[in-house]
């Protein structure tokens, strides 16, 4: 079980589309909205979980025509956080727009996110701790993803709001953006090269 716990918390802390967009939402909005955000997150990620232990989310992807569109699909909506990100110049970049994201935009976030699925289906799939209890282990499971998974995503969007109040020079604030961005296309990267 402490295996599982130290993959949850390795696996869910790099920077992807949710802990990003939750620092952009924090950064431009504030910690109640972000807040909001962040327990859509949770709602959508619990879904993507839900997916994979029933089976649903390797149903649906077994069809190659399927898994291409939602590949390309998500890849597009990355590469398009992550330009927004890389070109924002000399603003800590994330994710600017009029209104915050809200709860129904962290859950819609997470079902075309390929991290989620990655993460989860080697979570959930692997680290077998209770051979003879598929559903007690899925229940223990699910309770650990979300005691380690809450906590890191409010971290990031603490992180936020603190980008928020800091007057950072121009050099390092281009600096985060090329990271965030290269974050971005590091998971694009790995989900086409896990679909070859």
């Amino acid at each position: 079980m402490f295996t599982f716990a130290a993959a949850v918390l390795f696996l869910i802390i790099t920077p992807g589309p949710g802990v990003l967009s939750t620092a952009g939402v924090g950064s431009a909005f504030g910690y109640r909205p972000g807040l909001r955000y962040v327990l859509g997150l949770m709602i959508g990620n619990n879904l993507v979980i839900l997916a994979v232990i029933t089976g649903l989310a390797a149903a649906i992807l077994a069809d190659e025509r399927i898994r291409t569109v939602l590949l390309w699909a998500s890849a597009a909506y990355l590469l398009y956080l992550a330009l927004r990100i890389a070109l924002a110049g000399s603003k800590v970049g994330f994710i600017y727009r009029d209104v915050p994201l809200g709860v129904i935009g962290g859950i819609l976030l997470q079902p075309i996110n390929p991290k989620a699925y990655a993460v989860n289906a080697t979570l959930f799939t692997g680290f077998s701790f209770l051979p003879g209890s598929y559903w007690a282990e899925m229940a223990l499971k699910l309770l650990v993803v979300n005691v380690i998974w809450l906590p890191i995503h409010l971290a990031w969007l603490w992180a936020g709001v603190a980008l928020r109040r800091l007057d950072l020079p121009a050099r390092t604030q281009r600096i985060l953006n090329v990271f965030m961005a290269l974050s971005m296309l590091a998971v694009v990267g790995l989900a086409a090269y896990a679909q070859r």
